[in-house]
C-alpha cells in the first residue's frame, strides 16, 4: 500500500437507522452481505483523499476490523461538508466474534488479500469521530503476526 496511512470506519452494534433508505445503521453478525453494506454506508465528516488513496476502508469494532470496504476512490461531498463513498463495496466481514470466522465476498485478488489480511485483526487508530485514522505500519504488523 503506497499511502502513510488509512481511514478507519469505527461503528456501533446495528440498531434500527433513522433514515429511510436503510433499515440498519452499524454492524452485526446476523445482517445479510447487502444489510450489512447498507449499514455501514454513511455521510462522515473525514479526509476523504486519504481514504481514497489506499482503496480500502476498514470498518472496526472496539478496535477489531469486522468488515472491510474496497472501492472507495471515488466520493461525494453534501452541503454540511461530509463525505460519502457511493461505489463502496464489501469486500468481506467476520460472522462470528469470539473465534473470528470470515467471510471474503470481493472476488478481484486485491480486495481478498486485503480483507484477508484486515479481518479480525485490532487496528489501533486515531483521531475522534466515526472516522479514524491508523498508520499503514499498522496492517504490516498485523499481516507479519499473520504469517
Amino acid at each position: 500500500m503506497d499511502a502513510a496511512e488509512i481511514g478507519v470506519l469505527r461503528v456501533d452494534a446495528a440498531r434500527p437507522a433513522t433514515s429511510p433508505d436503510r433499515q440498519w445503521s452499524g454492524y452485526s453478525t446476523t445482517l445479510t452481505p447487502d444489510e450489512l453494506l447498507s449499514g455501514l454506508r454513511g455521510w462522515w465528516r473525514c479526509d476523504p483523499a486519504t481514504i481514497s488513496a489506499s482503496g480500502v476502508l476498514p470498518v472496526t469494532l472496539a478496535g477489531y476490523v469486522v468488515a472491510v470496504l474496497t472501492g472507495v476512490h471515488t466520493w461525494e461531498k453534501d452541503p454540511r461538508g461530509r463525505y460519502t463513498f457511493p461505489h463502496a463495496r464489501l469486500a468481506g466481514y467476520i460472522t462470528d466474534l469470539a473465534t473470528p470466522t470470515t467471510v471474503v465476498t470481493s472476488t478481484t485478488r486485491p480486495d481478498r488479500e486485503l480483507a484477508g489480511i484486515l479481518l479480525g485483526s485490532r487496528l489501533p487508530t486515531y483521531s475522534g469521530g466515526a472516522i479514524a485514522y491508523a498508520p499503514t505500519n499498522a496492517l504490516k504488523s498485523s499481516a507479519a503476526k499473520e504469517a
